[in-house]
């Protein structure tokens, strides 16, 4: 693909130009990047619409099955959805690091932030896992054929449509983490093999985008799961 070369970065970083080419079909590198965050954006907003069809399904047998979702509510670990939502946290700051080490051209640690996401991305995923096994345990996933047992009898029904949208929700949201660390990696050994960490400013941004995003839905989860009838 024939590419061409701007003077000037429309966003320099530290006074200095940029020789990031631009592809054929833009004019100015100033237009490749804002089509490339535009991209995202709209990426953004399908998946916005996504999990708030799931939002919204909760919401409606929440108010169906009250009582049975506030009880089932009580089975979540308390301490490991929170511990998790430190961890989110934790990652979405490192990932600003590695965002703002990459317009800085400082190429060893714009990888040792994408290096830090990742593995508190993988703590993430670790934890969720002892949290599913803890509910196989207690026969509390309703899922793969396996038995589903609940303590009574009249709210059998809410408590196993509240753990099938607990395993839904939070196993879509753990797959955009599979996703997003995946992608990290990638990204990471490109930025690691590049002669100008600068070229990858744009990259870094755009994942940026996409981790807080998959940050965010899990500040909307763990309330609507773990936090309905704690007091």
């Amino acid at each position: 693909m024939p590419t061409k070369t701007a003077p000037l970065s429309a966003t320099p970083t530290d006074g200095a130009e940029s020789d990031e080419p631009v592809a054929h079909h833009f004019d100015t590198l100033q237009q490749q990047q804002e089509a490339v965050t535009l991209g995202m954006w709209v990426f953004l907003a399908t998946e916005i619409m996504f999990f708030g069809g799931a939002f919204a399904t909760y919401t409606v047998y929440r108010r169906e099955h009250s009582a049975a979702f506030h009880a089932a509510s009580r089975e979540l670990d308390l301490v490991l959805g929170g511990v998790n939502t430190l961890v989110l946290l934790t990652s979405s700051l490192t990932m600003a690091f590695a965002v703002a080490a990459a317009g800085a051209r400082k190429k060893g640690l714009t990888v040792l932030m994408l290096a830090a996401t990742m593995v508190l991305g993988a703590a993430f995923l670790g934890i969720k896992g002892v949290e599913y096994h803890h509910k196989y345990e207690h026969h509390l996933l309703p899922a793969f054929g396996l038995p589903f047992e609940w303590h009574d009898h009249a709210q059998a029904g809410g408590a196993k449509l509240f753990f099938s949208l607990y395993l839904g929700m939070t196993g879509l949201h753990a797959l955009h983490m599979v996703i997003g660390i995946a992608l990290m990696g990638i990204f990471a050994v490109r930025v690691w093999r590049s002669v100008d960490v600068g070229h990858r400013r744009q990259g870094t941004e755009v994942l940026g985008l996409y981790w807080h995003f998959v940050d965010v839905v899990w500040i909307y989860l763990f309330p609507l799961l773990y936090l309905i009838d704690r007091s």
